[in-house]
């Protein structure tokens, strides 16, 4: 890895730690994302002869802070009254009231899922800060063109400038009506560690463990919200299964395929005892429900002894309470595990309609042909899945299985002579 790649995903890392850092510092979005992106462009300038800093995290904050401090100097001279107040603010950092809990990204989450924004905008917005997620990925990930996704970002974070919405953990009565976009950005968090958007490797460690870091910090914050609890058992177990999902050589390896006894164990023991005091409350919500699924996956000691039964009617339990496409592809690819290749290909096409531009979709048609005997369509449907994603790991597999069903379905003898 060159120099250059080790900043940038230095940069990857730590973005959203430095941004909410200096938003706590600031109280301006803006200024912190300027000032750390401005910090990394003298990283690369200077890092690749001077060498690493001993902390590279604090040398960025401490330089992007640097330059905001200087930048509003400047223009707190020229009798520009943001710039004196975000002084003001900056020399009073250390006594400021912040909220309960003195963790800078988790306030910055609540921040950004302010009811005030529209719920898209509020996962989009904690996308790009928290994660570092570009605004081409998130525009990718919601299906939209860039220019749109970039309109919205800037519009939510002038509206959090111009209706002063506060930056920190609500108070206890605020946080039930404000949990439920805050869960579902730190799950996003987490899945784009899991499966990134882009890049040539398949998982970003760093945002798994943030994720549930975030999550623990939601646990001792709200105890008696189950979700909170489902949440964090879900993140645990499928995070369990992460050291058998690549091969030696990075490529991805599927879920049938892992070998289980790389699962982290401790991992998977932590999960089911939060899934267990879960069944016991008997409150399931949504993430309760899918922490119950892998629960039922980490349960199996090889796949053939995967209980397909039980988690299909945990995928019924799930569409009840949540009916979107992405639980009704799950639910598919459940039922074709129990049910056989021909019931999973009805209930994709069921689906398909709706999540035609998703990459699963077509991936999972293509298992569900390839099973049933008919390669060519397989072929057709991987390809149509590689041309959706743009990670490295996940293309390369549906290219292998994109081409081992083209050569079934040539017939012997018909290649050129």
């Amino acid at each position: 890895m060159s120099s250059t790649q080790h900043i940038e995903r230095i940069f990857r890392q730590e973005s959203g730690r430095a941004v909410a850092s200096l938003v706590r510092v600031f109280g301006d979005i803006d200024i912190a994302e300027e000032v750390v992106q401005e910090a990394f462009v003298i990283a690369l300038q200077r890092w690749p002869t001077a060498g690493l800093p001993p902390s590279p995290a604090g040398w960025i904050i401490t330089t992007a802070r640097n330059r905001a401090i200087d930048r509003l100097r400047r223009e707190a001279s020229r009798d520009d009254r943001h710039a004196q107040a975000a002084l003001v603010r900056a020399q009073d950092d250390e006594r400021r009231d912040v909220g309960p809990v003195s963790d800078d990204r988790l306030r910055l989450i609540f921040t950004c899922c302010h009811p005030a924004l529209a719920t898209n905008v509020q996962i989009a917005l904690t996308l790009r800060l928290i994660a570092g997620l570009q605004t081409d990925e998130i525009a990718r990930a919601f299906l939209v063109p860039e220019p749109t996704m970039a309109q919205r970002l800037v519009r939510a974070k002038k509206k959090i400038k111009a209706a002063h919405i506060p930056y920190r953990v609500p108070a206890q009565p605020e946080l039930p009506d404000r949990l439920k976009p805050v869960l579902a950005v730190v799950y996003l968090i987490f899945n784009e560690g899991y499966v990134a958007t882009t890049g040539d490797e398949l998982v970003r460690a760093d945002l798994c463990a943030e994720a549930i870091r975030l999550a623990r910090l939601l646990v001792e914050l709200m105890p008696d919200e189950p979700e909170v609890h489902g949440l964090a058992a879900l993140m645990l177990l499928t995070e369990a299964r992460r050291p058998a999902r690549t091969a030696a050589d990075g490529s991805l390896v599927r879920l049938a395929d892992q070998d289980r006894s790389r699962w982290d164990r401790e991992l998977m023991a932590e999960g089911r005892a939060i899934v267990r005091a879960c069944l016991r409350r008997d409150l399931l919500g949504p993430y309760q429900v899918q922490a119950a699924i892998a629960a039922v996956h980490s349960d199996a000691a090889t796949a053939a002894d995967t209980d397909w039964d039980r988690i299909v009617r945990l995928y019924d339990l799930l569409l009840g309470a949540l009916p979107t496409p992405i639980v009704a592809l799950n639910r598919a690819i459940a039922v074709g595990e129990r049910d056989g290749p021909a019931a999973a290909l009805a209930a994709l096409d069921g689906v398909a309609g709706q999540l035609d531009h998703y990459h699963l979709l077509h991936a999972s048609r293509g298992d569900a042909l390839e099973r049933l005997g008919r390669p060519a369509e397989a072929a057709a449907a991987f390809g149509r899945a590689m041309s959706l994603t743009a990670n490295a790991a996940e293309i390369e597999l549906l290219r292998t299985r994109r081409d081992a069903a083209a050569r079934l379905s040539t017939p012997p003898g018909s290649g050129e002579r």
